[in-house]
């Protein structure tokens, strides 16, 4: 693995073009002018552009040609500020597909979590299958997995696909400080997970689980963890501090800080969406 420079934090593989698997895949409209929009056709009675526009927007989610893809594996948030909408959105805003794979419904609003089901193992391998199969990925990128036994099925996802860089967001507790996973769900991913990674992304309460120690500055957990992953980013922001700090570190002993000011007002799916850019 080729190390990743402190200063551009970026998962690898992701300037492929999106390609299918099908022999018989084609973009007919890639060398073609920008149709007019639908509404404008109607307006001035083009038929002709019109039927263009509506069998257009018919195969728009099977016409990918310029955008990598990048398979989410995560949890449903209704209230759409975190989980898979987040990495969706994250990675629109970048350039990139998102193929979202649901491993947990959750029952949550903008503030906590309240309940949540983590799906049969094989709904979740028949989605994440049905994407593999189908498309050229690029990436993977891991949220919310909830158990002990959908840790085992991503790690046997993914270890069937070892070329995947994968970026692993290791998500155990909401923005609220409610539970998404027991801690043992977080031993599990820092064993079977953190080191299949290119990087780790937890906050700073998530990695104290993971390291085992419920004190621990970012630094005594970081050197508690490179051991399991070569790149470690532990995210501030869990406090009132008005400055969040993002650490990076690296396992050959580079660290560096990124410093932001804290924003106003109260957000959810931050990590998520900060994990879905650097995929």
């Amino acid at each position: 693995m080729k190390d990743i420079s402190v200063f551009k934090i970026k998962a690898i593989a992701l300037h492929r073009p999106f390609q299918s698997k099908h022999e018989n895949f084609s973009d007919p409209y890639r060398n073609r002018e920008k149709p007019e929009p639908l509404s404008r056709a109607i307006k001035t009675g083009d038929r002709q552009a019109a039927h263009e526009r509506l069998v257009i927007s018919s195969h728009t989610m099977n016409i990918y040609s310029s955008r990598p893809v990048v398979l989410c594996l995560s949890g449903h948030d209704p209230s759409g500020g975190a989980g898979l909408q987040a990495d969706i959105e994250a990675l629109l805003a970048q350039g990139c597909h998102a193929a979202p794979a649901i491993t947990a419904l959750t029952v949550q609003d903008t503030v906590n979590v309240s309940d949540f089901r983590v799906l049969d193992r094989e709904w979740v391998m028949a989605q994440a299958n049905a994407i593999l199969n189908d498309s050229c990925v690029a990436a993977v990128k891991l949220g919310m997995l909830g158990s002990l036994e959908m840790v085992d099925t991503v790690a046997e996802l993914l270890r069937a696909h070892p070329h995947l860089p994968m970026v692993c967001d290791p998500v155990l507790r909401a923005g609220g400080g409610g539970t998404l996973g027991k801690d043992e769900v977080g031993y599990a991913m820092r064993e079977r997970l953190l080191p299949l990674s290119i990087i780790a992304t937890p906050n700073l309460p998530e990695a104290r689980i993971l390291a085992e120690l419920p004190e621990g500055t970012a630094d005594e957990c970081a050197h508690k963890l490179l051991p399991f992953c070569e790149h470690l980013l532990i995210t501030g922001g869990h406090g009132d501090e008005q400055q969040i700090h993002n650490r990076l570190y690296v396992r050959n002993g580079q660290t560096h800080t990124f410093v932001c000011e804290r924003l106003p007002g109260s957000y959810h799916g931050s990590g998520c969406t900060l994990a879905s850019a650097l995929a």
